[in-house]
């Protein structure tokens, strides 16, 4: 599994997020954005739909109905019915049940780099994962690490 840690020290997520959910888009993979507070999920939500109006990014939440046919799928927690391969931590929470998907991505901001830290060094030990360091300069995603 890929793990993808993403620090944008002065964006809220829901601007940079985005830019992610467009790339899996384009590449015809299924995502579920996850956030434990309903409050950031709506920001999502109207960042999705205003992100790019020429390019529509189909989305949806979890617990409405049709959840499965979404491409983006935003959530509370970690199920998936729309068989996303890719998961999205947009609260920059780390949760264990990301090891079930194909790729995750970790988003935080300064505050949230410790526990980011953490979550990094969880994986120091496990060849079965490819850690990757990303952060946001000018707008656009650098791989650092």
């Amino acid at each position: 599994m890929r793990i993808g840690f993403y620090l944008a020290p002065s964006q809220p997520v829901e601007r940079v997020l985005p830019l992610i959910a467009r790339a899996a888009m384009k590449a015809d993979q299924r995502m579920l954005v996850v956030a434990g507070d309903a409050e950031l999920r709506a920001r999502l939500d109207k960042a999705l739909w205003d992100y790019a109006p020429a390019e529509f990014l189909a989305h949806g939440a979890a617990d409405a109905p049709h959840a499965e046919r979404q491409p983006i799928l935003l959530s509370e927690g970690c199920d998936a019915p729309n068989g996303a391969t890719l998961v999205a931590f947009a609260d920059g929470k780390w949760r264990d049940e990301g090891e079930r998907f194909e790729r995750a991505f970790l988003f935080f901001d300064d505050a949230g780099r410790e526990a980011a830290r953490a979550a990094w060094r969880q994986f120091d030990e496990r060849e079965d994962v490819t850690r990757e360091f990303h952060e946001l300069v000018d707008g656009k995603w650098e791989r650092r690490l």
